[in-house]
């Protein structure tokens, strides 16, 4: 829109230019690899890649890289170039009870079958800057090699043995693709949380949190909450049979919420589900909570007019690329819009002017 302006295209690329040598930085100062922020920023990394729809953790960290830090920007490079990308099949879906756990905890059980694994966390940290780390010295390894834990059985399994958690739905009809067709409400509980994945998470941090101060109140316990690694199969007609192409690391939350049974059903638990690439904690206990707040029609509960229970609201203002998009172009030129409304308010401000004059 700038390019039509006196001297915008020249702008524009002395804009680009002026952004390159920003990105980079003091030229006396290292440059930041790829490499480096891929292996030592795998948090924003594992976030790019969730709400950039797409497992790439090379891609990903390169996003970070040209987008200064912007993780939003960063998603919106990942999405822009996803969609270049030929779709050669459908894997199978992943079973995350074949997961190999690196982290594994539950608020619900203390002993469990695996034992509770507490992996790789900050919930222990104490949060004071550790100055150290500017010295850029070596860090001290784990005094044992880490490996994934041997595979686990899920949580919910447990009380699923007792009857007192509702039963898992399942179907085998296809789910629909958020990636090729267009949101629509109401949606599906598969809709939904392919939307909530690939949602903003400070966004679903907000909604989550709104859950646990009253609005749409359902208490929830995590049921359980795994970090690990999981193959992922293809089946290949050439071969007549399915093989591995490959491991993805995952985040998996299932919580645990109160019911009270309706007309229907009797008193029980039910189940929140979220399910990100990498770790991402943060973001898929905040998922679950929100899945579960949206299901309130289908298991029968009052709607309480809170944001989290809103399908359309949530759904609807949780992709942060679709946000950004709306918000900044009111930033570019509305030249002639303005100059409408600015010789509305003229007129307006005329007419107020004479009929003081008459009276």
């Amino acid at each position: 829109m700038y390019v039509a302006v006196k001297g915008g295209e020249r702008a524009i690329d002395n804009a680009h230019a002026w952004l390159a040598e920003e990105r980079r930085g003091a030229p006396d100062v290292v440059e930041l690899s790829v490499e480096q922020i891929r292996e030592q920023l795998a948090i924003a990394v594992n976030r790019v890649m969730a709400e950039g729809s797409l497992y790439d953790p090379d891609l990903a960290a390169l996003a970070i890289k040209q987008a200064r830090g912007d993780m939003i920007e960063a998603v919106f490079l990942m999405r822009a170039y996803r969609t270049t990308l030929p779709r050669f099949g459908t894997t199978f879906p992943v079973d995350t009870g074949q997961m190999r756990c690196v982290r594994r905890v539950s608020a619900t059980f203390k002993d469990l079958p695996g034992g509770q694994i507490l992996g790789p966390t900050f919930d222990y940290t104490h949060r004071l800057l550790d100055f150290k780390l500017a010295a850029e010295g070596d860090v001290t390894l784990a005094p044992e090699a880490t490996e994934a834990a041997p595979e686990v059985p899920h949580v919910t399994e447990f009380l699923n043995s007792e009857g007192l958690i509702e039963e898992e739905c399942r179907t085998d009809a296809e789910p629909p693709d958020l990636t090729r067709e267009p949101l629509e409400t109401p949606a599906s509980r598969a809709l939904r949380l392919q939307t909530l994945t690939r949602g903003d998470e400070g966004f679903l941090l907000s909604m989550a949190y709104s859950t646990q101060r009253g609005y749409g109140r359902n208490h929830a316990f995590v049921g359980e909450l795994r970090i690990g690694v999981v193959s992922v199969e293809m089946d290949i007609p050439e071969l007549g049979f399915s093989i591995a192409i490959g491991e993805i690391e995952l985040t998996e939350c299932e919580t645990v919420n109160q019911f009270k049974g309706s007309k229907t059903e009797p008193p029980q638990f039910t189940r929140g589900y979220g399910l990100v690439f990498g770790q991402s904690e943060r973001k898929s206990i905040s998922m679950a909570l929100v899945d579960r707040a949206l299901r309130w029609k289908e298991l029968g509960e009052d709607d309480s007019g809170a944001p989290a229970q809103d399908e359309e609201f949530v759904l609807y203002h949780a992709d942060n690329v679709q946000a950004t998009g709306f918000l900044e172009h009111i930033k570019l030129p509305h030249y002639v819009d303005f100059q409408s409304e600015l010789e509305l308010v003229r007129k307006l401000r005329r007419e107020v002017a004479a009929k003081d004059e008459v009276t």
